[in-house]
């Protein structure tokens, strides 16, 4: 049997090419895989550098939620999703939305229920946009990546990898996420009783400090694990916020196949 698509996800701050490695690794095993771009990042990082797009700090998490929604509508079978950090929340959201046959959701934002704040390492990821409201959008100096993104690694791989993935981002989606809490229709939320979606892996790393384990395990444990979805959780110890592309990303890549073996066994081989 044919095996199904990929669509991945990227996070905020980076481009569609940091799950190159992992693009790679599922091509190789038969997956077609598609990473459509956020709106305003398809364009190479040296460019998304010099100038903004005029549209980015319009860009809030509803309009993400809605374009890959459309995205995903368009193929003519339900994909598997993979999405990182922000990428990973719309996973959730699309997963929520019916719109995947399964979901895996890496180092993911928390969807409302989930107060980013009460976790000290990821306020102070992102103490430079919220502590700047007239600011629409935002670039991460080398210092505040090396901390938040990429902690594990050695200085010559931290300075390459900014140099290679980091963008400007639009800073209304952090600031949708800090009031999320006191939001009834925020666009953060999730339906965690939704019994009729895929199944849904959430992965965490260790030493992630933008998205700490502890923040995702808060997320995974606020699904509801009677609903009849399946909903599991995986962390893997000595990885940051760069999971998908530091050193070891293959036994990352290698238990995402294993599991998507397991929950869709009809396309295994």
């Amino acid at each position: 049997m044919k095996k199904p698509t990929i669509v991945f996800i990227h996070g905020a701050f980076v481009t569609r090419a940091s799950f190159e490695p992992l693009m790679g690794y599922f091509k190789d095993r038969g997956f077609e895989v598609l990473a459509p771009a956020w709106p305003f990042h398809d364009q190479p990082v040296a460019k998304l550098r010099e100038r903004s797009e005029a549209g980015l700090g319009k860009l809030g998490l509803e309009d993400l939620t809605e374009y890959y929604a459309n995205f995903i509508k368009a193929l003519p079978e339900k994909p598997i999703i993979i999405g990182h950090s922000f990428g990973g929340l719309l996973t959730q959201l699309m997963m929520d939305r019916g719109l995947g046959l399964a979901g895996i959701a890496i180092n993911s934002g928390g969807a409302k229920g989930v107060v980013s704040a009460a976790y000290p390492t990821t306020a102070r990821s992102i103490f430079g946009i919220l502590s700047k409201p007239w600011r629409k959008t935002f670039m991460m100096s080398l210092k505040e990546f090396k901390y938040a993104f990429v902690n594990t690694l050695g200085k010559a791989e931290q300075e390459r990898a900014y140099r290679e993935h980091v963008v400007p981002e639009t800073t209304r989606i952090f600031f949708q996420g800090a009031v999320a809490p006191f939001a009834s229709n925020s666009p953060f939320k999730v339906d965690f009783n939704n019994g009729r979606r895929g199944p849904l892996l959430m992965i965490a790393g260790e030493v992630d400090r933008i998205v700490p384990a502890s923040l995702v395990r808060k997320n995974y444990s606020l699904y509801n694990q009677r609903s009849g979805a399946v909903t599991d959780y995986k962390e893997f110890q000595g990885r940051s916020h760069w999971i998908i592309a530091q050193p070891g990303w293959e036994e990352v890549a290698d238990f995402i196949d294993l599991w998507l073996k397991k929950q869709l066994p009809a396309y295994e081989g």
